[in-house]
């Protein structure tokens, strides 16, 4: 869902959410990049359990296209890029961000992880790079539930279960365990074996 000022305002303490609206108002000022570093501080004001939907709302406020958002992400901290690749869906609609979802998928921060593989990288990840992701997050024990389309991509997907098989075999091969979700996720292929 996405956030909304109003949907986010009871959350806020009375100076937080003065905060916020100071913050959008800079936002939505012409030509004035001030708001970027609102942007940064979001976390102080607000709290980290809104800082995503305070952060989003100030994207969308300032119409951030992908070289903002791909200079936010760059120079951002963790909870700053993960901000970026949730906003994705909502403000880029082509497959201009991609590049930020590789990257994240890169990371070893499963809170990226997590926020990478959302409804952006289900429209906009080519085959080979979304198969990745999946097993990025059985590797990194990011939960397969966080894999938006997960079912309908992975449906009749014969590679990707064959690199579950491979990646089965391997984890057993080692002595360790198989990941819960390798079967939730070989099971929606629908070629179990």
């Amino acid at each position: 869902m996405t956030p909304t000022r109003d949907g986010l305002a009871p959350r806020l303490t009375a100076a937080g959410l003065a905060w916020l609206d100071a913050a959008l108002a800079e936002a939505a000022a012409p030509d004035d990049g001030a708001w970027e570093l609102r942007f940064a501080a979001a976390g102080r004001h607000v709290g980290q359990d809104a800082a995503d939907d305070a952060r989003f709302l100030l994207l969308e406020c300032a119409g951030a296209g992908p070289a903002v958002l791909t200079r936010l992400y760059r120079q951002g901290t963790g909870a700053e890029r993960r901000a970026v690749l949730l906003a994705l869906p909502a403000l880029v609609p082509g497959p201009e961000a991609v590049p930020l979802i590789e990257d994240a998928l890169r990371a070893n921060d499963t809170r990226l992880v997590a926020a990478a593989v959302g409804p952006y990288a289900a429209t906009h990840l080519d085959p080979h790079a979304w198969r990745h992701a999946v097993l990025k997050c059985l590797f990194t024990k990011v939960p397969v539930d966080r894999v938006a389309g997960l079912a309908k991509r992975a449906e009749g997907d014969g590679e990707l279960a064959r690199m579950l098989g491979d990646f089965a075999a391997e984890r057993s091969a080692a002595g360790r365990p198989v990941p819960a979700g390798l079967h939730r996720v070989l099971a929606l292929t629908g070629l179990e074996s």
